[in-house]
């Protein structure tokens, strides 16, 4: 009994023992970590993962098609604040000690902003304006906070507001652009006039300085000055942000509200590409709002760049042509409503656009001269009363429907119809087929060309009755295959497709297929005449050539993302006898003696086809307030072409509203249109 008795208490005291040796060596394993690890596992206990944050990345770049820089972006140091969920008075301080480093323009201060940090520098001051009543109201919340606030605001005086000093103001200046900053996202305070020295400093203290950072930031420069400018389109500005009307669209997509885009026209036609993607950084902060530690999550992308079909050469030389043009076509009589004039080139086997230009005089308000200003815009936003130039579509939709057949001939006899004055060509022209129709652009002969499409008979000073009841939209459909009253499909917002009237009147049908009733772009013209030129199929037009990759750090052309392809949005649908006999029409308008443009283009060496265009029109420009409610008469000019004839590469629209009144006619599409064609080959040539 004595031996087990022993032998137990011996294994009792073991077990103590042990247990013992295990708690001593768990209270020294804790005090070593509490004694040597224990700030660091103290930081660690008070750091926190902020989230993810984006940076911005340079916008993609544009060529045009023989890689030339149009725009390209200019670098530039910048200042800029991440929201890390610092309180106001933690902003404010840092507000007070950047200000001691950077100096900031107080232009954009306004008087509520004044008003704010007023409140914010003195609160005690502001308290003890409220009257006792006041208070005791809001404590017991019988006023909101938001009117109380605005109480406290009401209550300061112009005196006040002056205790303000100079330095007080700058650091306002730095405080608003912080307090703009929604959690965890970016806001720039400075990155204009951002010097080198203020640059070193301000990344010298950044751990004194919780969100701000220095990096590099960009702006637009436009290499053509204002070439084109207008088309190019125009990017926000930083203290800009988001475009209010796009703004749920943009932040669905993961933008941020002070993220630079696209907001016109090129730049925001292809923002998705320009734009690139940002770079992701996750930032992880102590508890004031300091940086510990940055992680990357993904590297960003500079936005792809875009080379575009026009050719800045042939721009800018057609730019001056029109300036030129108009400067010396004021000085003819008559001219005092002439202010504007566009041209597009297109190749139409591809709808590439070679150049799309316009010009509008204006008055300057400083100097009262007149000076040019860019309106390439005009070229698709803008439609006219474009005159005979329809002609060729008039004759192919009276082919297509049977009302004619080849060498069908009328006599160009003036129209009487009951009631309407006598429809007639500009002078009597004989007996005419189609081909000799377009050649001198026989107006008579498109009027019984409709009236058959229509399944009317003429009769002298008889009422016109048209049998079939949907005449106008059966050439108005035939027309748009070819581009004229429709929308062209060119890559920019905003284009119109015109005008259309709503009369249906008999006489209203004889002015539409001589160009008189619907109105046109210059940009629909140059589709349809591409229509015509290349044998029939309508091709969208598109200013965007190339997708390229960018070469970071440079403005070298990169690998190709992707090429935009020749798109056929529909072919005519016509014989090739038939667009053969309108071929040769426009031939004879510009190669043989009589023609309506053989003055200008007879002896052109590279063999030009188009058609001239009259209208009678009304005015309805800028200045027609001046004319109460009865515009005067102004005639439309417009010409339409291609060359070389045979094996077209060029098609060209040129369109001058209001060129002239009454019956002066200053020929200037025409003059336009040669000089522009010449310029076209010439630079060929040289390129």
């Amino acid at each position: 009994m004595e031996k087990k008795k022993s032998y137990f208490t011996f294994r009792l005291n073991f077990i103590f023992f042990t247990v013992f040796a295990l708690f001593s060596i768990l209270i020294l394993r804790l005090g070593f970590v509490q004694i040597v690890y224990g700030e660091n596992y103290k930081r660690e206990l008070e750091r926190k993962e902020d989230y993810t944050i984006s940076n911005p990345v340079p916008r993609g770049i544009m060529f045009d098609r023989n890689y030339k820089v149009i725009v390209e972006n200019i670098p530039k140091n910048a200042i800029t604040f991440t929201n890390l969920g610092i309180t106001q008075k933690k902003m404010l301080e840092t507000s007070q000690r950047l200000s001691q480093l950077i100096n900031k323009s107080t232009e954009k201060v306004t008087d509520r902003d004044k008003r704010d940090f007023w409140l914010l520098k003195f609160p005690t001051l502001a308290n003890a304006k409220i009257s006792k009543t006041v208070a005791q109201l809001y404590k017991a919340k019988k006023i909101t906070d938001s009117d109380f606030y605005e109480l406290k605001v009401s209550t300061i005086t112009d005196k006040e507001l002056k205790q303000l000093t100079n330095h007080d103001l700058e650091v306002l200046a730095i405080y608003r652009e912080m307090s703009k900053s929604s959690k965890f996202t970016t806001q720039i305070i400075k990155n204009n006039g951002v010097t080198q020295k203020e640059d070193a400093i301000v990344s010298e203290n950044l751990q004194f300085l919780p969100g701000i950072d220095t990096t590099t930031d960009w702006e637009r420069s436009y290499k053509f000055e204002n070439t084109l400018r207008s088309v190019l389109g125009t990017v926000t500005k930083s203290e800009e942000g988001l475009p209010r009307e796009q703004l749920e669209y943009f932040l669905s997509r993961g933008f941020s509200r002070n993220d630079r885009v696209g907001k016109s026209y090129l730049e925001m036609q292809y923002n998705e590409i320009l734009n690139g993607h940002k770079s992701k950084v996750k930032n992880i902060t102590d508890n004031d709002g300091n940086t510990l530690e940055t992680q990357e999550i993904s590297v960003g992308h500079p936005g792809k760049n875009l080379v575009l079909s026009i050719d800045m050469d042939l721009q800018r030389t057609i730019e001056k042509i029109i300036e030129e043009e108009l400067m010396a076509v004021k000085k003819f009589p008559e001219t005092n409503l002439l202010d504007r004039a566009y041209v597009v080139l297109m190749d139409p086997h591809t709808g590439e656009v070679l150049t799309m230009a316009g010009k509008r005089m204006v008055k300057n308000n400083i100097t009262g001269k007149k000076e040019m200003e860019d309106d390439a815009l005009g070229t698709f936003t803008t439609t006219y009363n474009v005159g005979s130039t329809v002609k060729g579509a008039t004759i192919l939709t009276g082919f297509k429907s049977g009302a004619i057949r080849p060498n069908t001939y009328f006599d160009d006899k003036g129209l009487k119809i009951k009631g309407t004055p006598l429809k007639k060509s500009y002078m009597y022209l004989g007996n005419l087929n189609e081909v000799n129709a377009l050649k001198k652009s026989s107006n008579v002969y498109m009027f019984h060309t409709a009236i058959r499409i229509g399944k009317g008979h003429y009769e002298y000073d008889q009422p016109l009755i048209l049998k079939e009841p949907h005449v106008f939209e059966k050439i108005r459909n035939s027309f748009a295959s070819f581009g004229l009253g429709t929308r062209t499909g060119i890559d920019l917002p905003n284009e119109q497709i015109g005008f259309k009237g709503t009369s249906r009147l008999p006489g209203f049908l004889l002015d539409l297929v001589i160009g008189q009733y619907d109105t046109y772009s210059a940009m629909q013209l140059a589709q349809y005449v591409s229509t015509i030129a290349n044998g029939g199929y309508r091709m969208q037009p598109h200013l965007v050539k190339e997708i390229r990759e960018p070469l970071e750090g440079t403005n070298e052309i990169g690998p190709i993302v992707k090429e935009i392809r020749p798109k056929v949005l529909n072919s005519i649908d016509m014989k090739k006898e038939w667009l053969y006999r309108v071929h040769k029409g426009f031939e004879k308008v510009m190669q043989e003696p009589g023609g309506t443009a053989y003055k200008f283009f007879g002896n052109a060496p590279y063999y030009p086809a188009g058609k001239t265009g009259t209208a009678e029109a009304f005015y309805d420009g800028p200045e027609r307030n001046k004319f109460g409610k009865e515009p005067p008469p102004v005639i439309n000019l417009s010409l339409v072409g291609y060359a070389p004839s045979q094996n077209p590469e060029i098609a060209m629209a040129v369109l001058v509203p209001w060129a002239y009144k009454e019956k002066e006619d200053n020929k200037i599409a025409l003059k336009i249109g040669r000089r522009v064609m010449d310029s076209y080959f010439e630079i060929k040539k040289r390129h």
